[in-house]
């Protein structure tokens, strides 16, 4: 036991303070995210959409992440991150109570798009925020405390909206909104006489790399890596918008039972991934872990079309979980590594764009193959797709260092201008 505590002490230690805060900010939005885990269940099952329609609302709220990771990244590199962050919370948690009201099908696809373009301009702030705040030392460990603070949140989160579903889903909205605006609050008192608020505007000079002073999306290495990412999203994001579904109609779950399997992800990537962190980031390669995420989340999908029972969702949601663990970290310390202080916000927001396009694609190709050809086809899809997502990684990343390192060798031989 003491051990373990050592080990864990050690994981969390030389962190920053800012580092800390940023974490009890998305712990508090965090625990409030109950909208999105039940989004479906609330348009089929309390405002009498069908599937088809529910999975157009969910890909509706992917464009608006889409638009919001790419107008946050902008954002971040023209007016800092702070601003972004403080602006994202506040409007963001004032528009659920607006969503609330809407029920004919326009209306609602129109604040759908609108709230999540709020809500999704936070990520590439937040990370561009992770990145200044951190050692670099420390970067991955940064980016796995934000992780955790978020899974933990998300344990919560789901957990207490199942329990509020069974009364109102309103008050889903009320919950999420509330807390949205107390983590605005709460960021703007900690951190508005923090340094590092302005954007940076850095200067081409001999020492700096080529490859950190071109834009991103001139970057084609990185563009096949954010593909990448999508790909896993698109697969991982099933978490969301058909495995409730699944649960509820092939299992016929409750939806207090639906968000503890659902908080149960929460919790595990919680209590493992910072210790993972630790122990493998400086052992393995990010491929490998990344890759081994792959194939493990394609394997929890599988899992599901081979036994029919209760205990196969768990296992499945563990799985699941690991898969999270072993590729999300390294997948944003890659990005970050790849990027600089100037144009961090511009890498950070493709970044997140390739999970906000995965809110697109997800729901409506989940829900398209499951009216189609049922569930089993789509667990059978997302497995195959995991295993060709996983060759892909290995080869980029391949890539992505072998041109770091070509980079820095040409560094080393340059000659030096006085």
């Amino acid at each position: 036991m003491k051990k373990v505590f050592l080990l864990y002490r050690n994981a969390f230690g030389g962190l920053s303070k800012p580092a800390w805060m940023m974490s009890v900010v998305m712990l508090i939005n965090r625990s409030g995210a109950m909208v999105t885990p039940f989004l479906s269940i609330y348009v089929t099952d309390m405002l009498g959409y069908t599937l088809r329609e529910a999975g157009i609302i969910l890909s509706i709220y992917g464009m608006g992440s889409v638009c919001g990771s790419f107008l946050g990244g902008w954002l971040t590199d023209k007016i800092g991150h702070f601003r972004v962050q403080f602006v994202s919370l506040v409007l963001g948690g004032c528009l659920y109570f607006v969503l609330l009201n809407l029920e004919q099908f326009a209306y609602l696809a129109a604040g759908v798009f609108i709230l999540s373009l709020v809500n999704d301009m936070l990520r590439p702030a937040n990370s561009a925020s992770i990145a200044h705040y951190a050692k670099p030392e420390n970067m991955t460990r940064a980016f796995s405390l934000n992780r955790m603070a978020i899974n933990l949140g998300f344990s919560v989160g789901p957990a207490i909206g199942g329990v509020l579903a069974a009364f109102s889903y309103h008050w889903l909205f009320v919950a999420d909104g509330a807390t949205c605006i107390a983590a605005g609050i709460f960021f703007f008192v900690y951190f508005r006489n923090q340094q590092g608020h302005q954007p940076i505007r850095q200067k081409p000079d001999a020492a700096t790399s080529a490859i950190t002073l071109r834009s991103p999306y001139r970057d084609g290495y990185f563009i096949l890596f954010v593909v990448l990412c999508s790909c896993f999203a698109t697969i991982f994001f099933q978490l969301f918008s058909t495995l409730p579904l699944y649960y509820r109609q092939v299992y016929l779950l409750p939806e207090s039972r639906i968000g503890t399997l659902m908080a149960l992800n929460g919790l595990i990537v919680f209590l493992v991934e910072m210790l993972t962190v630790y122990l493998l980031g400086e052992r393995a390669k990010k491929s490998i872990l990344i890759a081994a995420g792959l194939l493990t989340l394609g394997v929890s999908y599988m899992l599901l079309n081979l036994v029919h029972h209760l205990s196969v969702l768990y296992i499945s949601m563990l799985l699941l979980s690991i898969a999270e663990i072993l590729a999300m970290p390294f997948m944003a310390t890659l990005t970050v590594e790849r990027s600089d202080a100037g144009n961090r916000g511009a890498y950070m927001g493709l970044y997140t764009i390739s999970y906000s396009a995965a809110h697109v694609v997800a729901p409506f190709l989940g829900t398209t193959i499951i009216a189609a050809y049922g569930f089993a086809t789509l667990w059978w899809a997302m497995g195959a797709m995991a295993v060709v997502t996983a060759a892909g990684f290995r080869w980029v990343i391949g890539k992505l260092e072998q041109e770091k390192r070509e980079a820095h060798q040409k560094q080393s031989i340059a000659p030096v201008q006085v």
